[in-house]
């Protein structure tokens, strides 16, 4: 039983939303002032937020300790693998023959736009995280030859994952969503193809090319190992369809999961057969980039001449620059657990529930509530379509308007990352960003992906 279910807050939210805009800015002045690292700075605050939320203190240990492993469960598998697949399309040349490809292909000027189109693809039936570390390769490399620093094409691959990921089935908040809330997993998938790739083309990539020519920063070294590590000049790189075919493998694993997720969501597969879970299982996130590890070992290495200790030498160099990343994740992933623990997105969700807003607006705000309060934008969009779910048991909607309150909670769960969202840290320091920059780029694009969001399922509303 987690700590948060064995005792009973007593604040009010008033004094509940004082601490965590405290906590917030005590966090960011011990790392933008104080220079503080944001590791220690993040136990540090959760540690202050927990006792200050009066949490007990027998518990106070337990949810930090819940919070960063459950969030290490879910990245760090990912962020370790994807790092080492990394390593090896990079090291082999095979993210330098696929990016000239694309270049070839698309043109240097539309190296951003065929990056992010292939994200957009990519993103359909994997996780933000997962998609991330498997393109950076190919964001980094485009990066080095074209110029123009990392942003410019990072920040529409990651928008595109981040789109994706939030509005569409059968990723699990918007799935959670249709559940809780009767609609039309169809329609809900209909209407967030339409509304995505225009929300993505503005926010994303109109704003990265944007952003991206006024900060300019360097290319991170690290899935790379540093720039002393190259290639064998004799050696000859793999084919882009090679690469590509490596890429993937884990897709094609992830999307076979997340479908049969979202066939059982919609009664066309039992949740209840053996082999579904044995099926859902193979088809997981973290044995869906071992497999593509494992395959690209091979393939990449003794295939292609290159010997096991390169290969071994290869995988544990991809590891060490990752730590720091995996750590801070994790870290963000406490603050956000004492957060929801201490009672503070509760309170702010409550006191939002009953304003007499319209149902779509009221399902926004709630959303973007929580979102800002505990950081995770599954938990914001799941919690506050539970929280809507009686609301909307008690009125007439029409299908359409059901997938459209679905698409604004969606919007609402990823407006304003900041430094309680894992995703958060995972983007900035993955594209080499201190905490203020990454407020000025990720944090607007966030923002800016909900609020347009939200105009287009508004509108659906209104219409349907």
């Amino acid at each position: 039983m987690p700590p948060e279910d064995e005792w009973v807050q007593t604040l009010s939210a008033g004094p509940l939303l004082a601490i965590a805009g405290a906590a917030i800015a005590l966090l960011l002045y011990l790392i933008v002032a104080l220079r503080l690292h944001a590791f220690l700075a993040l136990i540090t605050v959760s540690l202050l937020t927990a006792f200050a939320a009066g949490i007990p203190a027998e518990h106070v240990v337990p949810t930090l300790t819940e919070g960063f492993g459950t969030t290490l469960g879910n990245v760090a598998l990912l962020v370790g693998l994807g790092a080492i697949l990394g390593r090896l399309i990079e090291v082999t040349g095979g993210a330098q023959s696929l990016t000239d490809a694309l270049i070839r292909r698309f043109g240097e000027e539309r190296a951003p736009m065929a990056l992010g189109v292939a994200s957009l693809i990519f993103g359909f039936p994997i996780f933000f995280d997962a998609g991330l570390v498997v393109m950076l390769p190919i964001v980094f490399t485009v990066a080095r030859r074209l110029g123009g620093g990392v942003l410019r094409y990072g920040l529409p691959v990651a928008g595109a994952f981040s789109v994706m990921h939030v509005f569409l089935p059968p990723h699990p908040g918007p799935v959670a969503a249709t559940e809780l809330l009767g609609a039309d997993i169809g329609l809900v998938v209909v209407l967030g193809l339409v509304i995505t790739p225009p929300i993505w083309y503005v926010t994303s990539y109109l704003f990265g090319l944007w952003v991206g020519g006024r900060v300019v920063l360097p290319v991170p070294d690290i899935l790379s190992g540093g720039p002393q590590v190259e290639r064998d000049p004799e050696q000859q790189p793999p084919r882009p369809g090679t690469v590509i075919g490596l890429l993937l493998l884990p897709l094609v694993m992830i999307f076979t999961n997340t479908g049969l997720d979202a066939a059982r969501a919609a009664g066309w597969v039992s949740g209840e057969a053996g082999w579904y879970a044995l099926a859902r299982a193979l088809g997981s996130a973290p044995v869906a980039l071992l497999v593509a590890v494992l395959v690209a070992s091979y393939v990449l290495g003794p295939r292609r001449g290159l010997g096991k200790d390169r290969v071994t030498e290869l995988t544990d160099s991809a590891l060490g620059p990752v730590c720091s990343i995996i750590l801070i994740t994790g870290a963000g992933g406490m603050f956000g657990a004492v957060l929801r623990a201490g009672g503070i997105g509760d309170a702010l969700s409550e006191s939002l529930a009953d304003t007499g807003l319209p149902v779509i607006v009221a399902a926004y705000v709630i959303a973007a509530a929580l979102r800002v309060a505990q950081g995770s934008a599954t938990v914001a969009l799941t919690t506050a379509a539970g929280l809507i779910q009686p609301v909307m048991s008690g009125g007439e909607f029409s299908a359409v308007a059901l997938a459209a309150i679905v698409l604004a909670l969606a919007a609402g769960s990823v407006v304003a990352s900041h430094v309680n969202d894992s995703g958060f840290w995972l983007v900035g320091r993955f594209m080499g960003m201190d905490v203020k920059t990454t407020l000025m780029t990720w944090t607007v694009m966030q923002t800016t992906i909900s609020v347009s969001g939200f105009a287009l399922a508004s509108l659906i509303y209104a219409i349907g």
